[in-house]
């Protein structure tokens, strides 16, 4: 903006013109607006919206007729309605676990002794890959008793029909348990110690404290969020189950992602537009619900103010305290202890014992990396990761910035429509994408791919940057407009007050390509195989492979494990203010 000046009473004064953008303002311009918004409008409508609209088109046509409900009938006969009910199975009692053991450990380790290596342990599991922990829980659950630890310790535990979703979902709980920790280590620091002592003052017992100054206040709005966040992160389960359920169970552990995987076969199906419309309805409808009940009922501290505390502040009782958090550090470390112990072993040895017995060494890893394949996947994953994350960075700050300070006609309802767009399935877009990506000849390509990571991304990292900038005082925004000429400087400038929420755009989206198998397995290709894939194609032979898959799943899971325990107070407060603001 370049300031106007005029004379007031003999003086010169600068006429400066800030705040959100209304109808009909010369400033700021129509092609500044459109300039910050175009790259990111261009890739959600290429690569989101209009995928959405052709798999909705397609639910209820059939080579161009109309066919009503035909293919949703198609789609929900034989095991159909149950495959919907177990996906529903899924978002309820998973994050219903979650949420309770979450909440219990974060309350006993936030003041026992050795709080902070519980809280790592816990937290580790939210760097693997879902492959790896997949490739984790299967060694774990074995049939052999030789080799699952187990089924050796209980001597009845396989993955038959009977017990495959509840193995499936305990290696979920084990993956997603440590950012509840987080998330509610994060709330009760932020809890407003002022109104405990109001409700003591007017006689409340300590039931009443929690329920009127911790509950109500907070926490009710923090379990909302651990379960919406891991309700919908339930739709991930396409990982686990491809590596973890046998050919011969598959049925029994089918939900909603991998039967739409299973029935497009990477084209648009009418079926499977169909289940998939049904699957993307409950999962905006859910979205939809978390956003709404989880309003804040308290405002928290600012950040950075002094946390008081008191002899009086609620805590977990002190046996709770004492035994819980190094039992289930214990717990939570078993699974960590199998992995790198079975990736110790030789392929043979691995193959035929368990982990605890016969020698140790690095066999396993030099045949890993024999032939360089897995070199080639871990430097194109690398690539691939740091080509996404800067893409998306750069173009969701663009439209962030736009959305939270030039404000232009319908920016509130651009925010509904990022929200939803940051939780739309892969697989319901995976036919119209591929159709995209076939007519400009990128299909199975790097660069393919790495356009789907940013349009995936872009949605997410807009609400985190958008809800940052927002926060940024008016003050500051005045100054950088006087001092600034045009938008883009005028950015620069705001851009060193939202680095918090940068490191934690930047930590998720890196961990989030890095980790990634679903959108290699659509969209790579012979020349395009990321790590995911690579590490998915050695289970195919799981127990003869078990030494070079365990090992492969260590090298994958060194580089996120360190990023998400290096930054795990960004990467929560990215999830919290950015996914459900």
């Amino acid at each position: 903006m370049s300031p106007e000046r005029g004379v007031l009473l003999g003086e010169t004064v600068v006429i400066d013109d800030v705040g959100p953008a209304r109808r009909g303002r010369a400033y700021p311009t129509i092609g500044t607006t459109t300039a910050l918004l175009l790259p990111a409008a261009l890739l959600l409508g290429g690569l989101v919206l209009w995928p959405v609209l052709r798999t909705g088109h397609a639910s209820v046509t059939a080579e161009g007729d109309f066919v009503g409900l035909e293919h949703f009938r198609t789609a929900l006969a034989d095991d159909g309605w149950s495959v919907l009910g177990r996906t529903l199975l899924w978002a309820m009692v998973v994050p219903t676990v979650v949420t309770a053991l979450g909440f219990v450990l974060a309350a006993a380790s936030r003041r026992s002794s050795g709080g902070r290596i519980v809280t790592l342990i816990l937290v580790a599991p939210i760097a693997l890959p879902l492959v790896v922990t997949g490739v984790t829980f299967r060694l774990l659950y074995d049939p052999d008793p030789e080799r699952g630890t187990a089924t050796w310790l209980t001597g009845a535990l396989w993955l038959g029909p009977e017990l495959i979703t509840i193995a499936l979902m305990s290696a979920f709980v084990w993956a997603w348990v440590g950012l509840a920790v987080l998330v509610f280590r994060a709330a009760f620091d932020a809890l407003p110690l002022a109104l405990a002592d109001a409700v003591r003052a007017y006689g409340g017992t300590r039931l009443d404290v929690f329920r009127d100054a911790r509950w109500r206040p907070l926490l009710r709005r923090t379990v909302a969020i651990v379960f919406a966040l891991v309700a919908l992160a339930t739709s991930r389960t396409f990982d686990l189950i491809l590596v973890m359920a046998p050919g011969s169970v598959i049925d029994e552990a089918m939900v909603a992602p991998v039967r739409v995987w299973q029935t497009s076969s990477g084209t648009v199906t009418g079926p499977s537009a169909a289940l998939g419309v049904l699957w993307l309805a409950v999962v905006l409808l859910g979205m939809l619900a978390a956003a709404l009940w989880t309003r804040q009922a308290w405002p928290p501290p600012a950040p950075g103010a002094p946390v008081r505390e008191t002899g009086s502040e609620w805590r977990a009782p002190r046996l709770v305290r004492r035994l819980l958090p190094p039992a289930a550090a214990v717990w939570w470390a078993i699974p960590f202890v199998v992995l790198v112990a079975t990736s110790l072993h030789a392929p043979r040895d691995a193959a035929t014992r368990g982990w605890w017995t016969g020698p140790i060494g690095l066999a396993s890893y030099r045949e890993l990396f024999e032939g360089g394949g897995l070199t080639r996947s871990l430097a194109l994953t690398a690539a691939l990761a740091a080509v996404v994350t800067v893409t998306v960075l750069v173009v969701a700050l663009l439209a962030a910035y736009a959305l939270a300070w030039v404000s232009p006609p319908g920016a509130q309802a651009a925010g509904v429509v990022l929200l939803g767009a940051a939780v739309v399935p892969v697989q319901v877009l995976a036919g119209p994408v591929t159709e995209v990506l076939d007519r400009a000849g990128l299909a199975g390509t790097f660069v393919g791919l790495a356009l789907v990571h940013v349009a995936l991304g872009v949605p997410f990292a807009v609400l985190v940057l958008r809800n940052a900038l927002a926060d940024v005082p008016l003050a500051r925004v005045r100054r950088a407009r006087l001092a600034g000429r045009r938008e883009w400087s005028v950015l620069a400038r705001l851009a060193p007050a939202t680095v918090p929420a940068v490191v934690a755009v930047c930590v998720l989206e890196f961990v989030q390509v890095w980790n990634d198998f679903v959108v290699g397995l659509h969209f790579g290709g012979p020349d395009a195989v990321p790590l995911g894939l690579a590490l998915y194609g050695q289970t195919r032979q799981f127990v003869s492979n078990s030494g070079l898959v365990a090992a492969g799943s260590v090298v994958a899971s060194v580089l996120p494990l360190l990023l998400v325990i290096a930054f795990r107070r960004q990467v929560v407060g990215g999830l919290v203010s950015g996914a459900l603001r």
